[in-house]
């Protein structure tokens, strides 16, 4: 697909790190971007300095994310590009006893539906809502009505102690890539899914220098984070390049993660 501005696109979750940067990427080609996020201030922020929209989005809500979209393409037309970046984690072990007392407890189960609702259920409601709308465009010059990305995580493979929610999420988006890019085959909709490995993301950045300096060490090459502009190349390769199709891709400098 080529990327101007002709065509529009909305990106979940990008307000900051690596939504910013595809938002930014987008719109460095022409592309009229709305972003959706929870994160105003920051959205607004990131809306107003690439010339876009933003829409404030709980993507575990059909009422919200349908508003989001109602809100973008009246500004902007129906999109042909979605990326979904939105997501949350949180590290608790399945089962774990106490060093104090020795008591035991297990993973709270609404943590755990809470990951699964952004990160998975989350992203398949605007991928169902998003694709129904580029049902309704006319197919371009190669038969293509839109490209989707999504963001799932090396963890989706090869998750940590502690991960069980964050994983079983990210694996799900893995898992249901070439099913959906197979249910829109004949509608000329491609769907792809980056695996990022660690990346200087607001998140990261607020961990200790020692913590970010060890995780670096542990990248087999280059050893360093990701940064979320390298994430967005491959964002931007995956929707301009027409035969990258039904794709789980790692973006990692080659890490496989440790138990911890």
């Amino acid at each position: 697909m080529k990327v101007d501005s002709s065509i529009a696109a909305v990106v979940t979750g990008g307000a900051s790190g690596l939504g910013a940067a595809t938002a930014r990427a987008l719109a460095a080609k022409g592309a009229k971007v709305a972003i959706f996020d929870l994160q105003e201030e920051k959205g607004k922020a990131v809306a107003d300095e690439i010339g876009g929209v933003f829409c404030e989005v709980n993507v575990t809500s059909d009422e919200s994310v349908d508003a989001g979209f109602a809100k973008a393409r009246e500004a902007h037309g129906q999109e042909r590009i979605l990326v979904n970046c939105a997501g949350i984690g949180n590290a608790i072990k399945t089962a774990s006893r106490s060093k104090e007392d020795g008591s035991i407890k297990h993973f709270p189960l609404d943590a755990f539906n809470w990951v699964i609702q952004i990160n998975l259920v989350g992203t398949f409601r605007c991928i169902a809502k998003s694709a129904a709308g580029m049902l309704t465009l006319d197919p371009m010059d190669d038969g293509e009505r839109g490209a989707i990305v999504n963001t799932a995580s090396v963890a989706g493979e090869d998750g940590q102690i502690g991960q069980a929610a964050y994983s079983a999420s990210k694996g799900g988006v893995i898992g249901m890539t070439l099913p959906i890019a197979r249910d829109l085959m004949n509608e000329g909709i491609r769907v792809n899914t980056i695996l990022p490995g660690i990346f200087n993301t607001p998140l990261m950045n607020a961990a200790p220098q020692a913590v970010k300096d060890a995780l670096a060490a542990s990248v087999p090459f280059p050893k360093r984070l990701g940064n979320p502009e390298e994430y967005a190349m491959l964002a931007m390769t995956m929707i301009e390049c027409g035969y990258f199709n039904g794709e789980d891709v790692r973006l990692d400098g080659a890490i496989r993660m440790a138990p911890r």
